[in-house]
């Protein structure tokens, strides 16, 4: 059996992986309650599942109340949160342009990721960008990009059910489209890069966070809009690229009051 979560072209079937954590877990069960296969969890987060474990009996899966030790085992973790859901790992697809026309005419914001390698990193990057309604995301296609696996979708803490994921083979390609759409393409630079402007403002908004180490590659950041950084003292090099996602994503795409 294989599952496609909002995924569509050239799908290519992957295995399973497990959701830890009640947030996440009931943001699975609310958003595709037939992905879900298998479920344990221990005594005290049991008393909290009454209906998921009621619609499992209805459909006939696997629901069981397990030791800690053992939902550690199922999970590969010991921050399981009490509760793990054994799932079909979503297939990525490639944006065309019939997407990049869709998203161009709604104005959907983008955050595009140039080979973010930690699974950490892109689960709380997930996790920002469901807060703040960025709900398209878009991963560099290469062996250094972290995918949605379990580690990502605990951090995320239920956000990867809000967003859809894509992957690029050529983000200069993509990028370019992007801003032949009408996309202003920002990318985030530790060090001369601009503050968001005013022009910006007139356009839909891409932004591009780069590897943790390499940053954006030089072919991707020629290919955006422009530059941006985030003013700093100085003091130390660079922030973590979750946290100067975080920071980025709500200038760019925040609801100001």
């Amino acid at each position: 059996m294989t599952a496609v979560i909002r995924l569509g072209w050239a799908a290519l079937k992957t295995k399973e992986l497990t959701i830890c954590g009640l947030a996440a877990v009931r943001a699975r069960f609310h958003g595709d309650p037939g992905s879900i296969l298998r479920l344990f969890f221990d005594q005290p987060t049991g008393k909290k599942i009454g209906p998921l474990c009621k619609a499992l009996a209805a459909t006939r899966k696997v629901y069981r109340c397990v030791e800690p030790a053992e939902l550690a085992k199922i999970s590969g973790s010991i921050h399981h949160g009490g509760i793990v859901a054994v799932v079909v790992a979503p297939s990525l697809r490639r944006p065309g342009p019939a997407e990049i026309k869709l998203w161009a005419a709604r104005r959907q914001p983008l955050l595009i990721l140039d080979r973010v390698g930690n699974a950490h990193n892109l689960g709380a990057l997930v996790r920002t960008a469901a807060y703040l309604g960025v709900n398209q995301i878009v991963l560099a296609d290469a062996p250094e990009s972290a995918r949605p696996n379990d580690a990502a979708y605990r951090v995320a803490e239920g956000g990867m059910e809000q967003v859809t994921v894509w992957i690029a083979r050529d983000l200069p390609g993509l990028i370019g489209a992007l801003r032949t759409a009408g996309y202003a393409v920002l990318a985030a630079a530790t060090r001369w890069g601009s503050p968001r402007g005013a022009e910006d403002a007139k356009s839909a908004i891409a932004l591009v966070l780069g590897n943790e180490e390499q940053g954006i590659a030089p072919k991707v950041a020629a290919a955006c809009s422009r530059q941006v950084t985030i003013p700093g003292t100085g003091a130390v090099e660079s922030l973590n690229v979750s946290v100067a996602g975080a920071i980025l994503m709500w200038e760019c795409f925040g609801v100001k009051r």
